[in-house]
């Protein structure tokens, strides 16, 4: 599938699985809308994919856990679009540690914050766009530490307590955007590979029953649901933990 006629917005894209995914969708000829906390960080992910050609691609500065920086953020992308066709949820700040005493208390309030308030935040400023599109998707990387009973990952309680959030905002949304066209699309990985997709590991990765998930396979689960007929509602991608 081509993404030509797709226009994307991203949020978190300046580095790791974020970057991946505007440089896997740039290169099947989506038009490219990413953010990152500091701006510089998603000018440097702009300038990577215009160096491979591709033009249509913007850089935004967005800090998730800002309710004025994320309207911003839709404001300037409606400035270049009269529609949004996918929207990917990516950020959430990650907070390791499995004591819950470890972090401080700007730490939980970050990580809660953009994870949770900013998915819902970002998902509600961008939802008039979308609804200006005739294939609508609100794809929303979550965590296996936002499915109940989850306990093989040492991030920090805070970490857990934005993914559930994330779950059940997504799981909610699915069943009250349906009636206008929306697919709302989520990811529930564990820890999974990334490997970057300008080098020679990309193509090389090694993807048996034994490895861990892989980036590659994220990128194609989004890829595979989002070229579903829109009769076909793909709520969510669980996946087994190596």
């Amino acid at each position: 599938m081509r993404w030509d006629n797709h226009r994307v917005v991203i949020t978190a894209a300046g580095r790791d699985f974020g970057r991946t995914l505007a440089i896997r969708l740039a290169d099947l000829g989506a038009e490219v809308f990413l953010s990152a906390r500091r701006l510089a960080a998603a000018q440097r992910v702009r300038d990577e994919i215009r160096d491979r050609g591709h033009q249509r691609v913007h850089a935004f500065a967005c800090d998730l856990t800002d309710p004025a920086s994320i309207r911003d953020f839709a404001s300037g992308v409606a400035e270049h679009t009269d529609r949004v066709d996918v929207l990917v949820n990516n950020g959430s700040r990650y907070l390791t540690g499995p004591d819950l005493l470890s972090a401080t208390d700007a730490d939980v309030v970050d990580t809660i914050a953009s994870g949770a308030t900013g998915t819902v935040l970002t998902t509600r400023s961008f939802l008039p766009l979308l609804l200006n599109s005739d294939t609508p998707d609100v794809v929303t990387m979550v965590s296996a530490c936002g499915t109940p009973g989850h306990h093989r990952s040492d991030a920090h309680d805070a970490f857990y307590a934005a993914k559930s959030a994330q779950a059940g905002f997504t799981e909610i949304l699915s069943k009250r955007l349906r009636a206008q066209g929306v697919r709302v699309i989520s990811l529930y990985p564990p820890d999974f590979d990334n490997a970057d997709p300008l080098s020679e590991e990309w193509a090389t990765t090694s993807r048996e029953a034994e490895d861990a998930l892989t980036a590659q396979s994220l990128v194609e689960c989004i890829l595979f649901a989002v070229a579903q007929p829109r009769d076909c509602f793909i709520k969510a991608f669980h996946f087994e933990q190596v």
